[in-house]
């Protein structure tokens, strides 16, 4: 009896082993998609993707100097006007320093108007000492003195204007600084982040982009062209994009430009083939806005005429 235990184990496992061959070799159903993928629509296409921006770009707003944010004049989704306040930063320090050139110009004002009037004095005795002299009344030397001091009273009165001239425009440097700690819009445009908050403190050079706008009222579409088939695009092209997961309605995409400079890809699909240090060509078109909403940042599928 207990010579039969190890054979029907063996026997059983036999018996697992042939069922688990019978299931793999089984061939699985394919796997639905989830959209069919758009097709070329040209003989001899151009396979792109396509990023959305601004007709002019989008515009990277960041502060000119680094401060504490005092305030956020705008929210996602605001229209702007050019000129418009985006954001303020701490002015105190600005401030006071155009309280203190404002003083020093003011002191050189005083300055100056007193070497004047010692100027007039001096160009008075001047005038004196030449009528006396003609009558040989003063001395050689006497008049030699009263025209240096002259001359010495017109260098300080220059000397004066030109330190007032300095104050002035350090003055205007305090101004001009003052007025950077406001940023402004430099376009009419659409808010599309907001990624700053006051009370943060805005440094120069920040990975993330404090305020990003856009002239949304008009769309371009960015295609990123693989380095391979750079060759074969063509200026003035027909081209056509399809939204994800729209397959049927084509988008007439209109020639605007080719960016002269192959650049590295940036907008990378995840596609595990990918390699990342892909190149590509940049080609600009724009095209009206669908009845499907469209965002800025959306990616799309793009197929360039070829032929």
């Amino acid at each position: 009896m207990f010579k039969l235990i190890p054979l029907l184990i063996a026997l059983a496992g036999i018996l697992f082993s042939l069922n688990l061959v019978q299931n793999q070799n089984v061939p699985q159903p394919l796997p639905t998609l989830a959209f069919e993928p758009p097709a070329a629509p040209y003989p001899k296409s151009i396979g792109a993707r396509g990023l959305v921006e601004g007709s002019d770009e989008n515009i990277r707003i960041s502060p000119a100097v680094a401060g504490l944010v005092t305030r956020v004049a705008v929210k996602v989704g605001d229209e702007v006007r050019a000129g418009d306040v985006l954001l303020e930063q701490d002015a105190r320090d600005a401030q006071a320093q155009i309280l203190v050139q404002e003083a020093n110009v003011a002191s050189l004002q005083a300055s100056l108007k007193e070497a004047e009037v010692s100027l007039a004095d001096r160009q008075d005795q001047w005038r004196r000492i030449e009528q006396l002299g003609e009558n040989r009344v003063v001395s050689v030397d006497e008049k030699q003195r009263t025209f240096f001091a002259l001359r010495a009273a017109e260098s300080r009165v220059e000397l004066q204007r030109v330190n007032l001239d300095a104050a002035k425009a350090l003055l205007g440097r305090a101004k001009v600084q003052r007025t950077l700690l406001s940023v402004l819009a430099p376009a009419d445009s659409t808010v599309l982040q907001v990624n700053i908050r006051a009370g943060e403190y805005a440094a120069l050079n920040s990975i993330e982009i404090p305020i990003l706008l856009a002239r949304t009222q008009e769309l371009q579409l960015r295609a990123d062209v693989d380095e391979d088939n750079a060759p074969r695009v063509r200026a003035n092209c027909e081209a056509v994009a399809f939204i994800k997961g729209i397959k049927g309605d084509a988008l007439p995409l209109r020639f605007v430009r080719i960016e002269p400079y192959i650049l590295p890809k940036r907008s990378l699909t995840g596609d595990s083939s990918e390699r990342v240090d892909t190149r590509v060509l940049q080609v600009i078109f724009r095209f009206d806005r669908p009845k499907t909403p469209i965002y800025v940042g959306q990616q799309m599928d793009v197929f360039l005429n070829a032929e």
